[in-house]
């Protein structure tokens, strides 16, 4: 079977061995259910909290402030539907930013059905929200404000300390969605101020199908699932064991490998866009500068090339052994441009013309060579069955 370059770390990633290793007791032995009263529930109880302790250290939070749910879709519903409808007497206003990841602004117009007021900021060229820009959206009756702390596709990180120290004092909650970020930059939330944040298990190299939200002590969120009141009656529901085991272990490895990590990927990223830029015509870097001032995530390289399809060049780069991206994992099953890439001003055609490569922890320089064998050709190919494109002639 031929190896395939995988550089679509943003919408998987694989589960690292270690973590593996950390979840097959929960398969076999270590069965217990953390609510029983016997001792073997007394011992899945000491695990379950022995874990949420090592996830709330890698984030800087205190265990209490940890709820597991079964992924960051469902912590965004928690944080944004149980706040707004936990804290509706305070007001009935929410402000989102164009950015968002697609299970927010769907869980935004569910708000908007159900008789909330929503104000989407925008974003500019560079998928970055102005905290200014942000603040003249806020009304009296606003209760709640989400900001991605990254996009999922641009890479573009956002001012979020900046936004919380904004809304500090102000009594309007801060919800972030995480996922995009954790693992990639340093998220401490003993030194931002946020209100709720979104995480997933699977982005730090911990199973799929698990997450987390943190609750700052005394936020208020009504549940959204009803059942037996475990996790402090915000997520009922038997805790999976097997994966909360797994994000603990993926988030203790993280906390000890991230710094060198992040920079051998950061280089391995550059690596791509600089042969990218120069040996390709007509492509362009989309979202922020490489510069590390400039706040773009350090795995993701997202391009566009002038007058070809994503998901033309997505299909040529599989039959050449590549895995990529046209954008979100999570809405590429629509036919519509991305929406992060429209807001930032890109034209129908320019976005549908987009291709995302992000790198992780198996990555290495040698897939950079790999690609760059397969796409340059796959780009030529394209443009030559393409009535958009137009060489460009030296004036």
């Amino acid at each position: 079977m031929r190896e395939v370059v995988y550089a679509d770390y943003q919408s998987s990633r694989p589960v690292d061995p270690r973590v593996v290793e950390a979840m097959l007791p929960y398969f076999g032995g270590a069965f217990g259910n953390a609510a029983s009263l016997h001792a073997v529930g007394d011992d899945a109880t000491a695990a379950l909290e022995d874990a949420r302790a090592a996830v709330a250290r890698f984030f800087g939070a205190q265990p209490q402030e940890i709820v597991f749910t079964s992924g960051a879709t469902e912590a965004n519903n928690l944080a944004i539907i149980g706040y707004a409808m936990r804290n509706r007497r305070k007001g009935d206003h929410v402000v989102v930013t164009e950015a968002e990841h697609i299970s927010v602004l769907n869980i935004a117009k569910y708000l908007e059905k159900n008789g909330f007021r929503v104000t989407r900021a925008p974003i500019d060229l560079y998928g970055r929200v102005s905290p200014k820009k942000l603040r003249a959206r806020i009304t009296d009756e606003t209760i709640l404000v989400s900001v991605g702390w990254a996009s999922n596709e641009i890479g573009t990180v956002q001012p979020i300390a900046e936004i919380a120290e904004m809304l500090t004092g102000t009594g309007i909650a801060l919800h972030t969605d995480a996922v995009a970020a954790e693992g990639l930059v340093p998220i401490d939330m003993s030194a931002v101020p946020v209100s709720l944040m979104s995480l997933s298990a699977n982005d730090i190299y911990g199973p799929r199908g698990l997450g987390a939200l943190y609750v700052r002590k005394g936020v208020q969120v009504a549940p959204v699932l009803l059942g037996g009141g475990q996790e402090r009656g915000l997520r009922s529901g038997t805790e999976d064991l097997a994966s909360i085991a797994g994000m603990a272990a993926a988030a203790g490895i993280m906390a000890v490998e991230m710094p060198v990590e992040v920079a051998r990927i950061a280089a391995v990223r550059d690596r791509l866009v600089g042969r990218v830029l120069a040996e390709i015509p007509d492509a362009h870097l989309n979202g922020a500068p490489l510069e590390p001032s400039a706040g773009r995530l350090p795995n993701n390289a997202h391009f566009r090339f002038e007058g070809v399809e994503g998901e033309a060049m997505v299909l040529s780069l599989r039959d050449g052994g590549v895995a990529a991206a046209t954008g979100s994992a999570c809405s590429s099953k629509t036919l519509e441009p991305s929406h992060t890439l429209i807001s930032c001003g890109l034209l129908h055609e320019e976005a549908h013309g987009s291709l995302e490569f992000t790198f992780g922890r198996f990555s290495k320089h040698d897939d950079v060579d790999h690609i760059m064998a397969v796409l340059p050709g796959v780009i030529a190919r394209l443009r030559a069955l393409s009535p958009l494109y137009k060489v460009k002639t030296p004036a």
